[in-house]
């Protein structure tokens, strides 16, 4: 392959109190049998080694660029590399997570072969080990619309997250991650796909997602409405678009999310109320709302009704049938 200007890719770590973990990051990409790369890690204000370690890996390596920054949180340290990358594909990598070898050249290959704008890979949750091979290893396109109707498919995770993805640059012409905001991706893959004309997924596992005690939510955090937010913003857009077969399948997960948060503000801060209101709000919205496009499925709209009516019956009752599913 020529490596010319236009092949370049440009790597974008955010980087923030993960010490312990970078050096195996980065020296995952800088490992990619695809090196035609720009690796860009912006410090984001890191108290600990963290921008020492930066510095060594930029002398160290010409294709490595380290900006230092005051902490602006994940989405303004991502919009400071997106600002300063130079390459034709754009790719998001998060400092504590590891990449295997094949990441950039499979994603790459994908793009050009199938003239995507986009393309994505499965992930799997890792605790050190190579990122396990799983997958048909099958490329698979898909129109930009059917990108936004697989956010619900049972695997839209995979289509949520910003990580997992090679983009070209001229989608984030326009766009922007939210400053100050949690669940960033939740408010911004959906405007990313709605640019997209094709598509490519790599259905083989290429992106470990590093996981440890500590990353599992200890009690519950507030900031968590964030995703109430985006996904609300999102609705209104596809509603703005006319994407009329997004609203159903839509309208259900924001619901069942929402009130899971529901449970989680009344469970941890029981002064929430205006919070707790609000997403009760959204779902007594979403039961007027969904007539214009259709129906839930009759069991899900009893069950909004009865949350609306009585919580503490709906919980019970999600529990024991979460519990009988459990025993299946």
């Amino acid at each position: 392959m020529d490596k010319n200007r236009e092949d370049l890719i440009s790597v974008i770590i955010p980087v923030y109190r993960v010490e312990e973990y970078l050096r195996r990051c980065v020296d995952s990409v800088l490992a990619q049998s695809y090196s035609h790369m720009e690796v860009i890690l912006v410090d984001d204000g890191s108290p600990d080694g963290c921008p020492a370690i930066c510095d060594a890996y930029g002398e160290a390596d010409s294709r490595v660029k380290v900006i230092h920054q005051e902490n602006a949180g994940l989405s303004g340290a991502r919009n400071t590399g997106i600002e300063a990358a130079e390459g034709s594909y754009l790719a998001f990598v998060d400092s504590d997570d590891y990449l295997a070898p094949e990441f950039l050249e499979r994603l790459h290959r994908a793009c050009v072969e199938t003239d995507s704008d986009l393309s994505m890979c499965r992930w799997e949750y890792v605790k050190g080990e190579a990122v396990p091979e799983r997958g048909s290893g099958r490329t698979e396109t898909y129109t930009g619309r059917e990108m936004l109707a697989n956010l619900y498919v049972p695997d839209g995770a995979y289509f949520v997250v910003a990580w997992n993805k090679l983009y070209r640059r001229e989608l984030f012409e326009k766009i922007r991650y939210p400053l100050g905001r949690i669940h960033e991706d939740e408010a911004t893959t959906y405007r990313i796909f709605d640019q997209v004309k094709r598509a490519a997924f790599v259905d083989s596992s290429l992106y470990g997602y590093f996981v440890t005690p500590v990353s599992i939510t200890r009690g519950f955090n507030p900031k968590r409405m964030d995703w109430v937010t985006s996904v609300a913003e999102r609705m209104d857009f596809f509603e703005k678009k006319g994407y009329r077969e997004l609203m159903v399948p839509g309208l259900k997960s924001f619901a069942d999310g929402a009130i899971d948060i529901y449970f989680g503000l009344r469970d941890f801060l029981p002064e929430s109320r205006e919070q707790q209101e609000r997403i009760r709000s959204y779902v007594r919205q979403g039961l007027k709302r969904v007539r214009s496009y259709g129906r839930f499925p009759l069991r899900t709209e009893i069950g909004y009704r009865l949350f609306l009516a009585c919580p503490g019956i709906y919980r019970k009752l999600l529990n024991r049938v979460k519990s009988e599913n459990g025993k299946q």
